[in-house]
């Protein structure tokens, strides 16, 4: 379920919101493929399946640690919408982390919190820590996060 504001000032009363979480979406060999085509990374561990399933620790291909953070950039507007904003742009990243690996064909969804939020030159800027989920075999989060950023945008009104 996405939190909706209706102005970006009303970020600034989110601080500590858990935002909930998005729907699973399966990270699939042919997404991990294009990604590596876009990105010029075709680093075994991610594309070749065979040599994967024999030689690699994970047991199979997993997808790049930079595909799951792209992943926060469609998870995060399930999360938060911002309404009556002119503009909404991405200012950057805080703090990543790769806690633990995507395999080929798993399933994540994104979780967040607001964790700041101020105002800044005219508009708010509104950190929210987004946490990439895998699905464990019972179909609840494995117990590491894939990857965890804190996401940091402005919203003009």
């Amino acid at each position: 379920m996405t939190t909706i504001v209706d102005s970006p000032a009303e970020l600034l009363d989110l601080v500590g919101t858990d935002l909930g979480a998005t729907d699973w979406i399966e990270v699939t060999q042919e997404r991990i493929g294009l990604f590596a085509d876009a990105t010029g990374d075709h680093q075994w561990i991610h594309v070749d399946v065979e040599r994967s399933r024999a030689e690699s620790p994970f047991g199979g291909p997993i997808a790049h640690g930079y595909l799951t953070l792209s992943l926060v950039n469609l998870f995060l507007p399930e999360l938060l919408e911002v309404r009556g904003a002119s503009l909404g742009v991405n200012v950057g990243l805080g703090q990543v982390r790769f806690p633990s690996p995507v395999p080929s064909g798993a399933r994540v969804r994104g979780t967040g919190v607001v964790v700041e939020a101020g105002e800044a030159k005219g508009g708010v800027q509104v950190v929210v820590r987004v946490s990439v989920e895998v699905e464990g075999p019972d179909g609840t989060p494995a117990p590491k996060p894939a990857c965890v950023a804190e996401t940091i945008s402005r919203f003009l009104p």
